[in-house]
């Protein structure tokens, strides 16, 4: 690894220039010689077509059985951005864990897309894969993702709850149709690329705004209520200023799963997303050194979800995202 990039690895790397992945120590490590991730393609029954992926496992078939992280690509990449500096692979080296990341047909801006039954069934058949080249452990399936891959990270913990030891999504948009009006009034490129993606704008027809609700995450994160999927949200104060994604998709997320008593209120998402700080109320001196300098400004938990909104902006810290789930087996009691 050269100078640059190893800067470039222990620092920050731009994701396809949407959201920005933050480093810290836990991550930092280069993978052995010898070991990396490749790509791979695998059957997706979805379609039947053959789908690519980034696949990295320890040991094909080994005796002992090993989690799995399944990395999600943000709105505007595809499977590669998972690969080379991403730190997704190098963590999995070096915690002898198996990692795939698939496509899931790629950037947001087509009907097979965004959401779209396609893409759900071929992550669902990404991990049935690598069920069935490695040893998986079954109870720490792990799911990772930021921005657009935040979006499907929360859109998969409600279509597929049950495969899930813990879901991590960051920076994600929970409601496209809201997202939609965001980007229009802020005149972001994304409004087409949904409108590309759903068959137009909300309201040009039934059909249309079918493809609007099947595809947020907030018309099936009841089901991951339901069921107790180890849920983390997190998103930067900052976002939706400097950033693309307006922190409430995170906050109406977390509501979604959350117990009546401990949801947040209207009146406080809104004061968040307007003024990019949390309401004096709402203030705790707060304590996390897997957030590095990104220090959490609020947090709150219910049940098996919880939401962090830290000091950032359209971003994930990759050593808070992977220490949280490591931490997560369906099998054990859930940690705080």
């Amino acid at each position: 690894m050269n100078l640059q990039s190893r800067r470039d690895f222990l620092r920050t790397v731009s994701l396809a220039g949407a959201v920005v992945l933050t480093d810290s120590a836990s991550v930092k490590a280069a993978p052995p010689a010898g070991e990396t991730v490749r790509a791979i393609r695998y059957r997706s029954a979805a379609d039947s077509t053959e789908q690519a992926a980034i696949f990295y496992a320890p040991e094909s078939k080994s005796k002992t059985p090993v989690p799995l992280l399944v990395g999600l690509h943000t709105w505007s990449a595809n499977y590669r951005q998972v690969g080379g500096r991403c730190p997704y692979g190098p963590w999995c080296i070096k915690n002898k864990w198996a990692f795939i990341g698939p496509d899931f047909r790629g950037s947001n801006k087509r009907p097979q897309a965004c959401g779209s039954q396609l893409a759900v069934d071929d992550i669902i058949s990404a991990v049935k894969y690598a069920q069935k080249v490695a040893n998986i452990d079954a109870n720490r399936i792990y799911l990772i993702g930021a921005s657009g891959g935040g979006h499907m990270a929360m859109l998969m913990a409600g279509r597929a709850p049950e495969i899930w030891a813990g879901v991590s999504a960051w920076a994600g948009i929970s409601d496209l149709k809201a997202w939609h009006a965001e980007c229009k009034k802020s005149k972001r490129r994304y409004a087409g690329e949904i409108e590309k993606s759903c068959g137009g704008p909300p309201g040009k027809s039934d059909a249309v705004d079918l493809e609007y609700k099947n595809r947020s995450p907030l018309t099936w994160l009841h089901r991951a209520r339901k069921t107790g999927v180890r849920l983390d949200i997190n998103a930067g104060i900052n976002d939706g200023h400097s950033g693309s994604v307006p922190i409430s998709h995170s906050l109406r997320a977390f509501n979604a799963v959350a117990d009546p008593a401990d949801r947040i209120s209207d009146a406080d998402i809104v004061h968040m997303v307007e003024k990019a700080e949390v309401p004096t109320h709402l203030r705790k001196k707060l304590s996390d050194r897997t957030y590095g300098p990104k220090i959490p400004l609020l947090r709150k938990i219910s049940g098996p979800a919880r939401i962090t909104i830290f000091q950032g902006g359209h971003e994930i810290v990759p050593t808070a995202a992977l220490t949280w789930l490591s931490l997560q087996k369906k099998s054990a009691p859930k940690p705080k």
